[in-house]
């Protein structure tokens, strides 16, 4: 069987000659001789590259192939954001070069330092570590984040970076919205979680950058358990940062549930609770959490939207692999937990 993880010529979507002449002008000495690629990561998110001359290794970042919308996949947004938090408490990668001319590679790109580390995302990954340093990575996991949200947007350049008034309220729209574009069969729960949280948006807490996606295999953590570098920013926005938090904990809470989800890391022995989670971000960072059934709400909505959406493609044949055929399975059940959170807050008050 082949290593889709073996080097090999011209790896899709990246052209190797034409990215050695672009980086001999953009970041001269960077790099030195033949270069070969990897594919590290690719699909529905955006394209991750390794590429080495044999001696140094970097990281180049593009668009998936074929991709419409360029808002989805904003290469500058994600270049932005990285090389703004350069010089804060949170860990990124360095950033090289950024290229917005399309006749180099046939879309935008990146190139950013490769760092080392791991992408946590199964419960056994941390099993194999022992309790105590899961619950050390798990704690040093929120502190990056109480970090991100401690970072003043105008300090590191970043003010129109987003559009935080109103944040949370264009949030309900945009994913009812969505969910409105991939109609294809009764959701039990979708319209009254969406009039919910409608009625219920909260006033906002202090804007922050948001990472949109923030969760363990979505940072590289390395091998005495420090969290190396946050990364998939393409998300990243100007916002209330308790979205963030949110969808850390529904990440948790649906893999408590035994009903799959993306990462199953918060099962291991050690790893933070989802009330020592709240209460350590908090203290870190101040925050009031008290409203916090609605972002996590509108955690759960988002998800099952987004999870529909790609049910939708399946059922219409525009989406192709494994996998797919049984995602349609867990829209109901999320709409079930963001009506749990929205009891809750409703209990609370």
């Amino acid at each position: 069987m082949t290593d889709p993880e073996a080097p090999y010529g011209d790896p899709p979507g990246l052209d190797l000659t034409a990215l050695r002449r672009w980086l001999d002008d953009a970041a001269p000495g960077l790099l030195d001789g033949p270069l070969t690629a990897q594919v590290v990561a690719g699909g529905k998110s955006n394209l991750t590259y390794r590429v080495t001359d044999g001696t140094t290794r970097v990281v180049v970042r593009r668009p998936p192939l074929g991709h419409v919308l360029a808002t989805a996949h904003d290469m500058g947004r994600e270049h932005r954001v990285m090389t703004a938090l350069a010089p804060t408490p949170v860990p990124v990668p360095r950033t090289y070069a950024q290229c917005t001319d399309d006749s180099v590679v046939g879309a935008p790109f990146y190139v950013m330092e490769h760092v080392d580390g791991t992408p946590y995302r199964t419960r056994e990954e941390l099993e194999a570590l022992g309790p105590e340093r899961t619950r050390a990575i798990s704690e040093r996991m929120v502190d990056t984040l109480a970090d991100l949200h401690l970072v003043d947007p105008d300090e590191v350049g970043l003010r129109d970076f987003g559009r935080p008034e109103g944040f949370l309220a264009r949030q309900v729209r945009r994913w009812g919205q969505q969910l409105d574009a991939s109609r294809s069969r009764e959701l039990a729960g979708s319209d009254a979680l969406r009039a919910r949280l409608a009625a219920g948006v909260p006033r906002e807490t202090p804007p922050a950058i948001v990472h949109g996606d923030y969760r363990l295999d979505n940072i590289l953590t390395d091998d005495a358990d420090r969290m190396a570098a946050v990364v998939d920013w393409e998300m990243a926005t100007l916002g209330d940062p308790l979205t963030d938090v949110a969808l850390l904990l529904t990440y948790q809470r649906v893999a408590a549930r035994g009903a799959g989800g993306v990462s199953t890391v918060s099962l291991a022995p050690g790893y933070l609770t989802e009330d020592e989670l709240a209460q350590r971000y908090a203290a870190r960072t101040g925050r009031d959490l008290d409203h916090l059934g609605f972002y996590e709400g509108l955690a759960c909505f988002k998800l099952a939207v987004i999870l529909e959406g790609i049910h939708y493609r399946f059922v219409q044949g525009q989406t192709v692999g494994e996998g797919f055929s049984r995602v349609g399975e867990m829209t109901e059940p999320l709409l079930a937990l963001g009506h749990e959170a929205m009891d809750r807050l409703d209990a609370d008050h």
